[in-house]
């Protein structure tokens, strides 16, 4: 696995951004070091860079349209959770009271509930396998195979 992943700033974000303190420029990872944000947030935009393919990743800035960035919304969230798991976060870090407009919760526990939404996005774009579905020795959600797609 040859991944590189995606670059991140510090610097000053303007306010108004999707997320507060973060926003994305051009493929790179912007954090406003001073600014107000949920550092499980970091995680979300990574998952929405991560399920863009690499010629879109490096043009991807601020809010991401339909195309990019509500298409990708539950595979990002489901991103996030394996990236979580991965690192032996909280969920609720990334998962917390204020993001995914107050469900974040509600979400959280339904992956530890064994419920994956997004998964399909992520099988889609070759990154994992369901569990069910994977054979003996093959990664399966939440390990990622790829944590990029291609």
């Amino acid at each position: 696995m040859n991944e590189t992943p995606a670059p991140v700033d510090r610097r000053a974000v303007e306010p108004g951004t999707p997320l507060a303190g973060i926003t994305l420029d051009r493929g790179v990872l912007v954090v406003d070091p001073a600014g107000p944000m949920y550092p499980g947030d970091l995680l979300h935009e990574a998952g929405h860079l991560a399920l863009l393919p690499p010629r879109d990743r490096v043009r991807a800035t601020g809010r991401l349209d339909d195309r990019w960035g509500t298409a990708t919304e539950s595979g990002a969230i489901c991103w996030s959770v394996a990236a979580a798991w991965h690192l032996h976060l909280d969920l609720r870090v990334v998962l917390h009271d204020h993001g995914c407009h107050g469900a974040g919760a509600r979400i959280a526990t339904t992956f530890e509930l064994g419920g994956f939404p997004g998964l399909p996005l992520l099988v889609d774009a070759g990154l994992t396998k369901p569990p069910a579905e994977a054979a003996a020795g093959e990664p399966a959600f939440p390990a990622m195979a790829r944590w990029l797609c291609e």
